[in-house]
């Protein structure tokens, strides 16, 4: 068992938040690689029975990617509390054990009952003796012994997402016992996200101990459960899920739930060193438009929760964001460009070939990150540069959904032209701010 995590400066805190935030990220990349996946009628082989069973399980897995949405936003809380910033960064996937102890790793993988047991492995409750799925064997060593006296941060093991929580609640009681909890929770409480915007009711906004340790609790129960109660949370939401799977398998064998989708790209990202590419044309067009507007999303997010809420509100709606107006802006197109943007086109691309060398298989969603800041620090040109890049992303989608009518392909550019009218819906919302 890895030795507890030692916590005893603001940075290594901060570092611990930034990894938690990566892996809430990661992780919900994960469930929608996977929900994306499932095949939606009968006229892909399944009976009736066996297609309402596989719409249940998408309500599952699209309801813990949901969630886990809502631990990155509630960790970001926390994260400006103690006087951080949001960090939406983090590796591409694949993630073998290069940036997280050996046995954290992730990769983006079809519904499958490997998939299944990954996810489980990853959301088990500390001390729970769940093992991952055959291809996620430990590659490389723990990182080595901390001290506690690093004059930088450095990265320890943890044996559970839950675990790392722990470490991050234990080192704010101890910076909050050293410097006192005014000294530690720095950061201004009007930059505190609520869940007004988004209708997340559970999410906390932090300014001490006692909401830092309702906020950690909350992200706690929901994936691993409460201790000895964790059949609601997501460890026991995927083991039901894989239950009912196997007892389908075992009276039909041939029962295929998924697309047999891989995540293949048109060009690898300087982090990922090998995996599948894209060689058909239409297909790469496809990823490369879901790259960019899962992009841009996270240019939505991040101005959402680094909004500039310390600014008096009455400079009014042309005034900085954290007036009601921006920020309801920002969380609308962040929601609207999910499920009417990056949900079709992912759907889209595990229908789609990846080409001929591999006739058996579809593409599918990367989420792709790429070597850039995603925070757009100021107001005005923020709302200039969304509303361009929304444009852009929307003409893209118009040429491509061409190229598919050229070949025939009516369905595709119908979804193709819906897209379309999404992403010029959401730029028309982001005026300039003095036109208002």
């Amino acid at each position: 068992m890895a030795e507890p995590l030692v916590v005893t400066t603001r940075e290594e805190l901060i570092f611990l938040l930034c990894e938690a935030s990566e892996l809430e990220h990661l992780l919900m990349c994960e469930y929608l690689f996977a929900a994306f996946s499932m095949k939606e009628s009968t006229e892909e082989g399944l009976t009736p029975e066996q297609l309402d069973a596989v719409r249940r399980w998408e309500r599952v897995i699209t309801g813990v990617a949901v969630q886990e949405m809502l631990h990155l936003a509630q960790a970001s809380n926390l994260l400006t509390a103690i006087g951080g910033m949001p960090h939406f960064r983090r590796p591409n996937l694949p993630q073998r054990a290069k940036y997280y102890p050996p046995e954290v790793q992730l990769a983006l993988m079809p519904f499958s009952e490997d998939a299944l047991r990954h996810f489980i492995f990853l959301e088990r409750p500390e001390d729970f003796a769940d093992q991952d799925a055959p291809e996620f064997e430990p590659i490389s060593a723990p990182f080595g012994e901390v001290h506690g006296g690093e004059l930088v941060p450095v990265a320890q093991n943890f044996a559970t997402v839950g675990l790392l929580y722990r470490a991050i609640e234990q080192g704010m009681l101890v910076l909050a016992t050293r410097y006192g909890e005014e000294q530690l929770f720095v950061g201004p409480p009007s930059a505190q996200a609520t869940g007004d915007y988004f209708r997340w009711p559970e999410l906390v906004a932090v300014s001490d101990l006692l909401s830092a340790g309702k906020a950690i609790e909350f992200i706690v129960e929901q994936g691993e459960g409460a201790r000895g109660n964790w059949q609601e949370a997501h460890y026991g939401r995927f083991l039901k899920v894989l239950d009912e799977y196997l007892a389908i398998t075992r009276t039909d064998p041939s029962f295929e739930p998924a697309r047999p989708a891989i995540p293949a790209r048109v060009r690898l990202p300087r982090d990922v060193n090998e995996g599948p590419l894209i060689s058909d044309p239409h297909t790469a067009a496809v990823s490369d438009l879901f790259n960019g507007c899962y992009e841009v999303l996270i240019e939505v997010l991040l101005r959402f929760f680094v909004h500039e809420g310390s600014v008096d509100r009455a400079d009014g709606p042309d005034g900085p964001d954290g007036s009601d107006a921006d920020m309801a802006t920002l969380s609308d197109a962040a929601v609207g460009a999910m499920f009417t943007v990056i949900a079709p086109l992912g759907r889209l691309l595990t229908r789609l070939p990846v080409g001929p060398e591999l006739p058996d298989k579809t593409a599918g969603p990367t989420f792709d990150i790429f070597r850039r800041s995603y925070l757009l620090p100021h107001r005005e040109a923020a709302w200039i540069i969304l509303r361009e890049r929304l444009q852009e992303l929307a003409d893209g989608s118009a040429q491509i959904g061409h190229l598919f009518a050229a070949g025939g392909d009516t369905a595709t550019r119908t979804l193709l032209a819906e897209v379309e009218r999404s992403l010029r819906g959401l730029a028309e919302a982001f005026v300039r701010p003095t036109a208002r």
